[in-house]
């Protein structure tokens, strides 16, 4: 009686427990990480501090006529200029943080909440307006990617997938795991490897690693800002920095759109509509019913499908039999077969 009941109160919140191994997995997922992040940099931050901490001892022994409460005061001043993106290296160039290219840099990353960090507002009035700035922009360009994502959607997988599911006669859901794994390798191909080689050769401080981890943490947003194109980039070496700068803007707004375009699809796979439904409330797993019949049928018709290849046509006499013997023990258990008359097109 008790596993019966247990059995019934787990089946009716199926959901609610899927949910909570979700919400385990998850955490558990973010410790894991967190813990390889500290087995991995830790050892590098200690060498990194020691070796600063060398350099400082050094300097103040060469440098006699430096105090101690000096230098700190120089250092702490020039880590503050850091982090407003002013840096006291090669300030001797004409380049600016806040020329109109290097602006419109600054609020592609606001808006696309990438926010690379090493350009932040200076003055008050700055700070204010970028609050009133992101308030009304984010949620526009929020709008302005999802109707370009809908559209582009629309054009590269929906449309697609319907055209071959109707040429080939192969189930739409198999299609759709196939196409949206060939438009994430095309995407990858197009918007993370191949300007990842095209940075390696620009900026000259990078290698492909590191090309490689700015292009991905751009086009997912996280934005961490140790690697910024233009702020390593050889000023010899690129005769027009802010047409650099400002295909550098064109890319991630492209790229942004493109990855998205990609998750899109992802989203919409039937496999991963079945999934999410494990952990819908009950009421909201009813709304999505009709995916899962659609992979249901999907799924019958392939094995209909495999099945009668491996069996052979029927003979028509035994089919007449069937039907016969059908409508025998129908008359025999007094119920009659209903006429269904025929169509205005069979009897012409």
């Amino acid at each position: 009686m008790l596993d019966s009941w247990c059995a019934l109160w787990m089946h009716r919140h199926r959901s609610t427990i899927n949910f909570a191994f979700l919400v385990v997995a998850y955490i558990f997922y973010l410790l894991v990480g967190a813990g390889i992040f500290s087995a991995v940099e830790l050892p590098y931050e200690k060498e990194l501090r020691d070796e600063l901490k060398a350099i400082r001892r050094d300097f103040l022994s060469n440098h006699t006529c430096v105090s101690d409460a000096h230098l700190d005061n120089l250092l702490a001043r020039a880590l503050e200029a850091s982090n407003y993106g002013v840096s006291v290296l090669g300030n001797n160039n004409t380049s600016h943080n806040w020329d109109f290219v290097s602006s419109l840099f600054f609020a592609s990353t606001v808006l696309t909440t990438t926010g690379y960090g090493h350009t932040v507002p200076l003055s008050d009035e700055g700070k204010g307006f970028c609050i009133f700035f992101s308030l009304l922009g984010i949620p526009v360009t929020l709008f302005f990617l999802s109707t370009c994502v809908e559209r582009l959607v629309n054009l590269l997988s929906r449309r697609p997938v319907s055209y071959f599911h109707r040429r080939w006669a192969m189930s739409k859901s198999r299609l759709a795991l196939i196409h949206a794994t060939v438009l994430a390798i095309i995407i990858a191909v197009l918007f993370i490897f191949i300007p990842s080689w095209i940075f390696v050769n620009l900026e000259k401080k990078w290698n492909f690693l590191d090309s490689l981890y700015f292009c991905f943490i751009s086009l997912t947003t996280i934005g961490l800002g140790d690697y910024v194109p233009g702020e390593t980039h050889s000023k010899g070496a690129s005769p027009h920095p802010h047409l650099y700068r400002l295909a550098i803007t064109v890319y991630l707004l492209l790229g942004l759109v493109c990855v998205l375009v990609v998750m899109e699809t992802c989203c919409e796979l039937p496999q991963m509509r079945r999934f999410r439904q494990r952990f819908y409330q009950e009421n909201v797993r009813d709304l999505d019913s009709e995916t899962t019949n659609i992979i249901d049928r999907d799924h019958m018709s392939e094995q209909l499908a495999e099945t009668a290849d491996h069996i052979s046509p029927p003979d028509p006499q035994m089919v007449i039999t069937s039907v016969s013997e059908q409508a025998e023990t129908l008359r025999h258990n007094g119920t009659s077969i209903p006429y269904i008359p025929p169509s205005g097109s069979a009897v012409n």
